[in-house]
């Protein structure tokens, strides 16, 4: 991989000296094989959802009035709820990334714009559900019906999103040498600029590399997992993408 200009140095901090890193994961799109939030709408949903997003997409409206006005259009029982999460998948190679995560006292939190009920249910599978998650908060607002909270958001979030990740990003890393964000999409852009590295793909990749982030593309966690052991063992190899000023 080329690398644009002096990598050596990333805000500041020496390839060469011992760093602690963070890391911060998205879940829909990343550590979730689908948009998780998409399918519960999909299946439960009225199809008003579909011109509530449109709103969004346009910028008519934040993401967190966007979810907060889809959550709401949901009739499920918690058992189909559940029965439906009980389907979904995440990336096969993920829990030996936390696993080596946890081996290497590298700290892992499941950043998300998503629903919180739905990412714990989903890693329990697993056995992942120990795992730090800040998420929107879904609750009960009556039989078959659902409301959303937002524990994590921030009246000064450039996306109007439900969890402000680059509020998130700041406040997680503080103290700490460097962090490492690694996701896939629009909710992750404005933490790509609050953090040290970024593993990216998708539309996240197109957003670091137009905007001169330092990144490193990845294909999936078995990806990742070899990229993270590269960084905390011989970090001059990695071979990180950016322009640096």
């Amino acid at each position: 991989m080329t690398i644009a200009r002096d990598t050596s140095i990333i805000k500041g901090v020496s390839w060469g000296q011992s760093m602690n890193w963070r890391v911060l994961s998205d879940f829909d799109g990343t550590i979730a094989l689908e948009d998780v939030t998409d399918s519960i709408l999909e299946r439960f949903a009225s199809d008003d959802w579909q011109d509530i997003e449109t709103d969004w997409k346009n910028g008519l409206i934040g993401s967190r009035e966007c979810m907060a006005r889809q959550i709401a259009l949901i009739r499920a029982s918690r058992k189909d709820l559940d029965d439906h999460l009980d389907q979904i998948a995440i990336d096969p190679a993920f829990p030996a990334f936390a696993a080596f995560c946890r081996t290497m006292d590298v700290p892992l939190t499941v950043v998300s714009d998503g629903l919180d009920y739905a990412i714990r249910r989903i890693l329990g599978r697993y056995g992942l559900d120990d795992l730090p998650i800040l998420a929107n908060r879904l609750e009960v607002a009556g039989p078959a019906r659902y409301r959303l909270s937002f524990p994590h958001a921030n009246g000064a979030c450039a996306k109007a999103s439900g969890t402000c990740k680059c509020k998130i990003a700041e406040e997680l890393t503080a103290g700490r040498a460097l962090s490492l964000l690694i996701g896939d999409g629009t909710s992750d852009m404005c933490a790509a600029g609050s953090v040290d590295l970024v593993f990216a793909k998708d539309k996240l990749l197109g957003h670091c590399r137009d905007q001169g982030l330092p990144f490193v593309a990845f294909d999936d966690f078995n990806h990742a997992h070899g990229l993270l052991a590269t960084l905390l063992d011989e970090p001059a190899r990695l071979g990180v993408t950016a322009v640096f000023g």
